[in-house]
């Protein structure tokens, strides 16, 4: 069960707050990341380069911002705060990582252990910082550690109300109470304090930020729009704060501004590479949204273009080896997504592998995925029977991966396509609900489908196949509650529509199907199916 520390601390520290006086300082813009007031006792030579790194941590920028935070410490090698923000990139909540040593080693530059830390810090709010930060990397559980910093976050944020930094780190603290699962509760908690901090600065990049990580699913995600609206024109040197718009605009189906943004953040991220002497990237997480992007757009030229550059990027010798491991990790996903939508079992992506080596075993499920539905529909029944088997002896070895959950959805599609060609329908129908009742009880996805195939989706096209349109509709309806405006859910849930007789409701999936294809591929088969229907 995840633990709330907001209700066991909040008595005490509304007593706290009292007596404690507010820190106060003027707000300090850096153009291109943001606006934050940070006071601190730092030299003023020093301010610069740590105000920037706070301002990179609140957009997840952990690897600049750690350059700056270094940056400060050279300069004021006495400078308790430069040395927490180093610490504090190695936390990420929301992915639930944290690089203790690393972290640890940041620390002890400044002192050795938390009692010198805390007898060396001048000033009783920084002290305050440093103790929460070393609560957080002590000995213990990560889940046990998260939740003690935690409630020291909610303790230093009520002692100091007007710091609204401390607000917004208090809520990225619940946040990561879930490792990495998504507790509603918790976060539309950690949402309403971000929030409140968003409307007290509106150039704060954390309270817009976390804003945006609390609410992006499609229930909550109308909460975070003023907040998508505003977070990219924040920080626009931050790539990370472009493509986290997209968050909101994906769980809302905002095909358009979801490409946009992405195009952005390719822009800055490709930027940086440059500086470093390295070549734009084609593959992850930012070229990920946008091939999604596009898909849903019906622009699948753009979307191959971007999966296959990202597949000469798995093989460019060019690159350290890390950021080819990464890109081959990244292709096997995209491919599997991109076949998903497009269809194209006989295009250059469906024949176009990647050797995953001795890589961890979810580059292979997900390959496995999409080479067996391409050779199932190409008529290649024994290759996608293989890929099958492989997905199901091998499924358990992910245990500890990201995506490890959606492998019984993987291997639950995969085997009802094949129980569907071979004509089985009723078995296709019961393992397609098996594996849309097990998709549908995990946390619901915050991106583009990690199922590939959404398998509610794929339910609704077994029933409607079979003569069953009612029941098809009521499936397309559940699938599109998860993913709105996907455009083959929308088109199956059209299809649906009309052949259960409800002109209305195809008429107006059929609309928004027009719509969101506006700037298709000219022969894309959705669009002219959704043209057609209307000009009747």
């Amino acid at each position: 069960m995840t633990l709330r520390p907001y209700s066991i601390v909040a008595p005490a520290l509304v007593l706290l707050a009292t007596v404690v006086p507010a820190a106060s300082q003027e707000p300090t813009h850096i153009e291109g990341l943001g606006t934050l007031s940070f006071p601190n006792s730092g030299a003023p030579e020093a301010q610069h380069d740590f105000l920037r790194g706070v301002l990179l941590l609140h957009s997840f920028e952990y690897a600049y911002a750690a350059e700056a935070f270094r940056k400060a410490q050279r300069q004021d090698p006495d400078f308790a705060m430069a040395y927490w923000g180093e610490a504090m990139t190695y936390l990420h909540p929301v992915w639930n990582q944290k690089a203790s040593d690393a972290a640890l080693e940041a620390l002890g530059r400044y002192a050795p252990t938390p009692a010198a830390r805390a007898a060396k810090v001048p000033t009783e709010r920084e002290r305050a910082y440093l103790a929460a930060v070393d609560v957080l990397y002590g000995e213990g559980q990560k889940a046990a550690l998260d939740t003690l910093y935690s409630i020291e976050m909610g303790k230093l944020a009520a002692a100091y109300p007007d710091d609204i930094d401390a607000r917004a780190f208090y809520a990225l603290s619940l946040l990561g109470l879930s490792q990495g699962d998504r507790d509603v509760p918790t976060y539309v908690e950690a949402g309403a304090i971000a929030l409140a901090a968003f409307r007290e600065n509106p150039g704060h990049p954390g309270a817009v930020h976390y804003t945006i990580h609390s609410f992006d699913d499609p229930t909550h995600a109308i909460l975070a729009m003023e907040a998508a609206r505003a977070y990219g024109p924040i920080a626009p040197d931050a790539a990370h704060a472009q493509h986290m718009t997209t968050h909101i605009f994906l769980a809302r189906g905002m095909w358009d501004d979801v490409v946009e943004a992405n195009i952005r953040a390719d822009a800055v991220s490709d930027r940086n590479l440059a500086a470093r002497d390295l070549p734009p990237t084609f593959c992850g997480h930012y070229n990920e949204w946008l091939m999604y992007g596009y898909q849903q757009q019906g622009r699948y030229a753009d979307a191959e273009a971007m999966l296959m550059g990202c597949f000469a990027q798995a093989h460019d010798e060019r690159l350290p080896d890390g950021m080819r491991q990464a890109a081959t990790r990244s292709y096997t996903y995209m491919r599997s997504l991109n076949l998903a939508d497009t269809r194209a079992w006989d295009g250059e992506p469906a024949m176009s592998e990647v050797d995953v080596g001795n890589s961890s075993v979810v580059p292979q499920l997900t390959q496995a995925w999409g080479s067996g539905v391409a050779a199932l529909h190409r008529g290649d029944r024994s290759t996608a029977e293989r890929h099958h088997a492989f997905l199901k002896d091998n499924g358990s070895n992910a245990e500890d991966e990201w995506e490890s959950p959606y492998v019984p959805v993987w291997e639950g599609t995969l085997n009802a396509m094949l129980l569907a060609d071979a004509g089985d329908a009723d078995a296709a129908l019961l393992a397609a609900k098996n594996a849309a009742d097990y998709e549908a009880s995990l946390p619901v996805d915050f991106g583009p489908p990690m199922a590939f195939k959404p398998a509610r989706e794929l339910e609704g096209e077994i029933l409607l196949a079979h003569g069953r349109p009612e029941q098809a509709l009521m499936a397309f309806q559940m699938a599109l509650a998860r993913t709105p405006n996907r455009i083959l859910s929308l088109a199956g849930y059209a299809r649906a529509a009309a052949a259960a007789g409800r002109a209305d409701l195809a008429g107006n999936a059929y609309r928004t199907i027009a719509d969101l294809l506006a700037g298709a591929d000219v022969d894309l088969a959705e669009a002219k199916e959704a043209k057609a229907f209307l000009a009747h």
